[in-house]
């Protein structure tokens, strides 16, 4: 039986999703039509929207249906951002607004990329100070997918509020494993991937406040009140529903049994292996299902091919850029030297993860980077 410490890169598909989805697998209906079989499409969509709506604090209405959170990333970004007015962001984010930001830089938009301290947190005071007359848009993250560090964003939209600035927040690692409230988080835009939460990769969500202009960047139909053209993804957007609802239930108990297996984790790596250092908070707030460790004298991506052979599936603290491995930039970010960041291995939790299955990765984790580090002093 293989263990699954992946989560925060896709949560296994919940069978309850699985069974709304195929309901509506190779039936016909395409929910802009005005038969029966396109309003039954529709009625399921904005059942399924309701639910989105509801994980989040929101109004129906407001929610826009995409293909993912980084096309709900790029369609906040390239919707509000108008060269020459800029936007802020901070080093830590998601490859999806990273890079959108410096191409709309690249286009002659102001871009403001802020540090983040030795926790992966940024101060909401420093994002305030860094807006200019120019930002149309600042976007942090909620929850970092990478170490679990959570960021201010109340703090920053208190900040901004009477300025005429947006503020967007990718929300992708954050829904379904904390609360997630719009309006007490005083956003414009925020951003969802189904897949986190249990529900089909392929699908996700931006929410947009009403009153903002967002431009569209796929043409071409009316679909999501305008916001996105094409016809919607019926069966993706159902399974979406389906496991916001279950997320929205089991949040509370979901987000205890996340937080007490990462602590047992951390607490079992730091007795049986010396050296090893955590990224990311030690304290709350944190996303309770994350745990990043570096070892040194191990890099993540051994670390990850010996525990996949040992049928333990997790991801390094770095990314394959070109062929090449390059060291986590959350980690850079962080302050952490090239050598530790490559050694970074993130270990995610979700609801299926038991306690066996961390007492095995206590077991097989630390022969593993005794078998590297012997190797590498040979």
């Amino acid at each position: 039986m293989r263990i699954y410490l992946d989560h925060n890169a896709g949560a296994p598909l919940r069978a309850e999703a699985r069974e709304a989805m195929l309901r509506f697998l190779g039936v016909p209906g395409n929910p802009s039509s005005a038969h029966r079989e396109g309003a039954r499409a529709r009625v399921a969509v904005e059942a399924a929207r309701a639910e989105v709506a509801a994980l989040i604090g929101a109004r129906p209405a407001e929610v826009v249906f995409t293909s993912g959170a980084t096309e709900a990333n790029n369609l906040a970004l390239r919707g509000l951002v108008r060269p020459p007015n800029g936007l802020v962001t901070t080093a830590i984010e998601h490859a999806s607004v990273l890079e959108t930001a410096r191409a709309l830089a690249a286009d002659g938009a102001g871009l403001a990329v802020l540090p983040v301290d030795g926790e992966g947190r940024v101060r909401a005071g420093d994002v305030v100070a860094a807006c200019a007359p120019a930002t149309a848009l600042v976007s942090v993250g909620l929850a970092n997918g990478e170490v679990g560090s959570v960021a201010p964003v109340a703090a920053i939209a208190a900040g901004l509020r009477g300025t005429g600035m947006r503020l967007h927040t990718d929300a992708a690692q954050a829904a379904g494993r904390m609360p997630v409230d719009v309006r007490a988080l005083g956003v414009d835009l925020l951003s969802l991937s189904a897949h986190k939460l249990g529900g089909p990769a392929g699908v996700g969500a931006l929410w947009v406040s009403r009153g903002v202009a967002l431009r569209p960047q796929t043409t071409g139909g009316p679909q999501e009140r305008g916001r996105r053209a094409g016809t919607e993804n019926v069966a993706g957007v159902v399974g979406f529903g389906e496991a916001a609802r279950l997320a929205r239930r089991e949040l509370t108990l979901a987000a205890a049994h996340a937080a007490r297996l990462v602590d047992r984790l951390w607490a079992g790596i730091q007795t049986r292996v010396p050296g090893a250092v955590r990224n990311g908070p030690a304290s709350p707030p944190r996303s309770p299902n994350t745990l990043n460790v570096s070892f040194p004298g191990c890099r993540g991506e051994s670390l990850v091919v010996l525990l996949d052979l040992a049928g333990i599936a997790v991801s390094a603290g770095s990314a394959c850029a070109a062929g090449a491995a390059e060291p986590s930039h959350v980690l850079l970010a962080m302050g952490r030297d090239p050598e530790t960041a490559r050694s970074g291995l993130r270990l995610s939790v979700g609801a299926g993860t038991t306690d066996a299955d961390v007492e095995r990765v206590l077991v097989v984790l630390p022969e593993l980077v005794a078998q590297i580090r012997r190797g590498a002093a040979a």
